[in-house]
């Protein structure tokens, strides 16, 4: 699936997207340079999702824990992880095997770690407002 998103106005369709595409796969993975939107895109898909709490990057700790009407959704950050060892630190193999929600930004640190199946949402940025979104099923499919 791949769609344009022209300004934060697109947002909500696009996070209604990548969850309608996402469908029973938990594990949403999400690549892109700084900047390309990844957060803005996952505050959105909280929002959509019901999330009520105030949706931001756990840069400094790892995951965030946001509570949904379906459920917890947890948001990854490993940006600033030096070591694979910080990911096993905070159990990291508990929340991505629990059933819920995972958004991972910065997936490449730990890719290793990852689902055998995951879902890969690729952001660039075209412009300044406008960037190009694609969703895919991946891993050892």
């Amino acid at each position: 699936m791949q769609l344009v998103i022209q300004d934060l106005n697109g947002l909500s369709a696009a996070a209604e997207a990548v969850l309608s595409f996402a469908g029973d796969h938990r594990i949403i993975i999400f690549d892109g340079e700084m900047g390309a939107g990844k957060t803005t895109l996952i505050k959105a898909i909280c929002a959509v999702s019901g999330v009520t709490d105030i949706v931001s990057s756990p840069t400094f700790s790892i995951v965030n824990e946001y509570e949904s009407p379906k459920g917890p959704i947890y948001h990854f950050d490993f940006y600033r992880i030096k070591d694979i060892r910080e990911a096993y630190d905070i159990g990291y193999e508990e929340y991505f095997y629990s059933g819920n929600i995972c958004l991972i930004e910065w997936p490449e640190r730990v890719e290793e770690l990852l689902p055998e199946i995951y879902i890969h949402v690729q952001l660039v940025a075209d412009s300044p407002d406008q960037r190009t979104l694609t969703c895919s099923l991946a891993g050892n499919i």
